[in-house]
């Protein structure tokens, strides 16, 4: 689970996290939950072996859980744990934020207790992180997600395929499961007496009071929001009964809510997704606003209530706070793709929006091959854009685009049938003006050119790629230490990120090597910006006292289509390399 240095290894364990937290909720009963649960465990955090200590209503904790292995699921699968000896194992250890760590030099006080365990004995570590079999990790899981609520349980792991212990990257995502664990645990509660609630009302008319006020217990003392909304008729949507969760959680009192509906409080670029859960009953997670015309983010989950006679009256809404969880997800996404030092994209964020650009098929300009025939550039890419056009629609006149466009070079009888008949233009030429072989007219993406080599720019913009290696850094580093050093990249990472327009990319590629990503700019708009950002760089650092100064060699390399995201940076590295050495060292140094 740890792997702090591999941003690609850290995206993909962040996307498996993400996906088994999502599937926590989808159990369809408590016990289906928990085995979610414990095989989370398995499929996103990297341990071989897990359990899923439950309390009891005596307050004794039961293994409800087990995933990883079937020998340790027949040993402890039902067994159960007094909470004597649970209260003693999550006092002692180590403290990992909400986690609790008994290295195997103290859990030996633990191998006689009543609390069910696979560990075994082992050899001593061989480096100080390895994993030792009688090593115990465990992430307790709280009502709410608060530290100090209620315990619901306790999730126990061990094994870990890399052998390690879990660093600050795998002790937070345990920490962040766990919590997410323990709301759908809840959840899976909740969901069980509103089913209950539900089906006595449906199976019997005559016990509708005693199950009316079974239901408003559960929904008038649900710790998350619920809401009840009409459906059909000229009051659609309209909230016609809401708990104090869901007050609290809007900031809103309950007479005020029933002037509203969701469709009014959901954030308008999730009303889609607000109408489509109305209709088909589910769940989506959405923002809605408070009162103060903030956002949150909520779990929102629907149940259609229908009547037998006259079809669905109502829809009941169960609302739940996930703002934490985006919030930590957010954070997650952003260490996994921006530098820790200077906040800038990295390495890997840096080629996922380089090779967005990029596409396999070299692009062929729309008037290749159309010059000899006597047209133009301006006039060949509208004759392809007329062909296009002419195939999508099949019913144009011919001699409108010919005429139209003014194409003198071409026979103006046009087979748009066949997108052929061009005189003059050869297979290749019409290629270019169709779009290609591979997507032909109905080719969207649009490629990337490079501008033509040469003196002189013939106009074209394309993205340019500036590859920057700051000069004099290694001397600041040996004289003054890697502190100054740090302070010497954030300030060369902010003076980069101020010199360029917005929704150009800087990024950090390691160490004192950065790239910016600038695009529609021509040949002399590139270098412009490569100078403009050296007179950036070359004015004195000043840190704890003291002023350095380093200087900046540039490499400018073009993107285009056909060549992959390592061709485009290896290019401009190896441009770079050439105008550093093609200058004196006392022009490279800036001071």
């Amino acid at each position: 689970m740890e792997t702090e240095s591999e941003p690609y290894i850290r995206l993909a364990t962040l996307r498996q996290l993400h996906q088994v937290v999502a599937e926590l909720n989808t159990g369809r009963s408590l016990a289906e939950t928990l085995q979610t649960v414990a095989d989370g465990v398995i499929q996103g955090l990297g341990y071989e072996l897990s359990a899923v200590n439950l309390v009891r209503p005596d307050g004794d904790l039961v293994v409800a859980a087990v995933s990883g292995s079937p020998g340790a699921e027949a040993l402890m699968a039902g067994r159960v744990g007094s909470r004597t000896s649970w209260e003693r194992r999550l006092s002692m250890g180590e403290r990992w934020g909400d986690l609790r760590f008994i290295p195997y030099t103290e859990g030996w006080v633990l191998d006689d207790d009543d609390v069910p365990q696979w560990h075994v004995a082992g050899p001593a570590p061989r480096f100080p992180d390895e994993w030792h079999p009688m090593d115990r990790l465990f992430a307790p899981m709280r009502a709410a997600g608060s530290p100090h609520g209620e315990l619901l349980g306790v999730i126990s792991v061990d094994k870990p395929r890399n052998g390690r212990r879990p660093g600050a990257w795998g002790r937070e995502a345990l920490q962040m499961y766990a919590f997410h664990s323990a709301i759908a645990i809840g959840n899976a509660r909740l969901r069980a007496n509103m089913q209950r609630a539900l089906m006595r009302l449906e199976r019997d008319q005559q016990a509708l009071r005693a199950s009316e006020e079974s239901f408003r217990q559960a929904f008038e003392y649900a710790p998350s929001g619920m809401a009840i909304a009409e459906m059909g008729g000229d009051q659609h949507g309209r909230l016609l009964r809401t708990n104090d969760a869901l007050c609290r959680l809007l900031g809103r009192s309950a007479t005020a809510l029933r002037r509203y509906s969701f469709s009014d409080l959901v954030h308008p670029e999730d009303i889609g997704t607000l109408l489509r859960t109305s209709a088909e009953g589910g769940r989506a997670e959405l923002r809605l606003v408070r009162r103060d015309g903030t956002y949150m983010w909520v779990s929102l989950r629907n149940s259609v209530v229908a009547d037998a006679a006259d079809g669905p009256r109502f829809l009941l809404t169960h609302v739940e706070d996930i703002e934490e969880r985006k919030r930590h997800e957010l954070q997650l996404a952003h260490r996994a793709s921006h530098d820790s030092l200077t906040g800038l994209p990295n390495s890997a964020e840096l080629r996922t929006r380089l090779g967005a650009r990029l596409c396999a098929r070299p692009p062929q300009p729309a008037y290749a091959g159309a010059e000899s025939a006597g047209v133009g550039p301006d006039g060949a890419y509208q004759a392809g854009a007329a062909v296009r056009e002419a195939a999508l629609v099949g019913s144009v006149e011919q001699d409108a685009y010919v005429q139209g466009f003014g194409l003198d070079g071409f026979d103006s009888a046009v087979d748009l049938g066949g997108l052929g008949g061009f005189a003059g233009l050869d297979a290749d030429a019409l290629e270019g003006l169709t779009g290609g072989s591979d997507g032909g007219p109905f080719d969207h993406h649009v490629h990337t050119y490079a501008p033509a080599e040469g003196e002189e720019d013939d106009g074209t913009k394309g993205l340019a790629v500036l590859f920057c290696d700051l000069d004099g850094f290694k001397s600041i580093n040996d004289r003054f230490g890697h502190h100054t050093g740090d302070a010497v990249l954030i300030e060369v990472a902010r003076r980069l990120s101020h010199g360029v327009r917005d929704g150009d990319t800087v990024a950090r590629l390691g160490g004192d090597e950065f790239v910016v990503l600038a695009d529609g700019l021509g040949r002399a708009d590139a270098q412009d910006l490569a100078v403009r950002l050296r007179n950036a760089i070359i004015p004195p650092i000043r840190f704890e006292g003291r002023a350095v100064r380093v200087g900046a060699s540039f490499g400018i390399s073009w993107a285009a289509c056909g060549m992959s995201a390592e061709e485009v940076l290896q290019s401009a590295d190896q441009r770079m390399y050439v105008e550093k050495r093609s200058r004196s060292k006392a022009n490279r140094r800036a001071g």
